[in-house]
């Protein structure tokens, strides 16, 4: 089982699903967070003065996955999260971790039974 976190742009979250849905992953926690990468941020005027504003809204996916599900769930946020055919910087990231355990809270399954 692994943890798939991915931060993306807000405007590519509907393709995203699009995509995920195509792969038949229909299981996923949506956070709205903030923050910057290579972007640095981006740069506000008020009343003529520039100010710097250091995060940039982004949104987290959070998705558990079963070990045959891991690639095309990479595979199908890098489609609809990348802005162009290329990609921009900005466009994300995605990061797998171990999952160790899952429970489902209703009937106290376990592993990836409980996915």
């Amino acid at each position: 089982m692994k943890l798939i976190i991915a931060i993306i742009q807000p405007s590519r979250l509907d393709a995203v699903k699009e995509a995920l849905t195509r792969v038949e992953v229909h299981r996923l926690t949506v956070v709205d967070c903030q923050g910057f990468g290579r972007q640095r941020g981006q740069t506000s005027g008020i009343r003529g003065r520039d100010y710097g504003v250091n995060l940039l809204r982004k949104v987290q996916l959070q998705i558990g996955v079963n070990e045959e599900f891991v690639q095309p769930t990479i595979d199908a946020i890098l489609e609809g999260g990348r802005s162009s055919d290329q990609g921009e910087v900005g466009d994300g990231k995605i990061f797998v971790l171990p999952m160790e355990d899952c429970v489902r809270i209703r009937t106290g399954e376990r592993g990836g039974e409980a996915i």
